[in-house]
């Protein structure tokens, strides 16, 4: 049972961390794309950047290996609980298919970024900034549905 509390600490650690990439990356193309003609200052952001959006794929990758620990760990590891009563596993496949969206959208800012690296343009700052606030929206949604489990 000690191991699922540790399991399921570091896995709430790693999804705040990639949260944190997800939330911080377009903030990042915002500024970009308000210091267009400072070439030095557009360049320490791509970097930025680009270390941010490796990062999150790191974090992803690690909240991802646990939550499957976490998901069907109690088949292969003695005394593991499951998350998931049988026939109650609804909000769970809510709450993946958002985290996938939100996968997606971290994806498109990569790309964004990588394309301000072959020299495409961003969007304005003002659409990005809209652009910005729709994880939040479906982060809200996340946790609305791992903490009630309406379905």
């Amino acid at each position: 049972m000690q191991s699922y509390f540790w399991v399921k600490t570091f896995h709430i650690v790693f999804v705040v961390a990639w949260m944190a990439a997800v939330f911080y990356l377009p903030r990042i193309l915002v500024n970009i794309a308000e210091a267009a003609g400072q070439a030095q200052v557009g360049q320490r952001l791509q970097l930025m950047g680009r270390r941010l959006y490796r990062f999150g794929h790191v974090m992803f990758g690690l909240a991802f290996v646990l939550g499957l620990v976490l998901w069907l760990g109690y088949r292969v590891l003695p005394d593991f609980p499951t998350m998931v009563a049988p026939g109650a596993a609804g909000w769970l496949h809510a709450k993946l298919g958002l985290v996938a969206l939100l996968l997606v959208y971290f994806i498109f800012t990569g790309r964004w970024l990588k394309g301000v690296d072959s020299g495409r343009a961003l969007p304005s700052s003002r659409a990005l900034r809209w652009f910005n606030e729709l994880p939040l929206v479906l982060f809200i949604a996340i946790v609305y549905l791992v903490l009630a489990k309406p379905f």
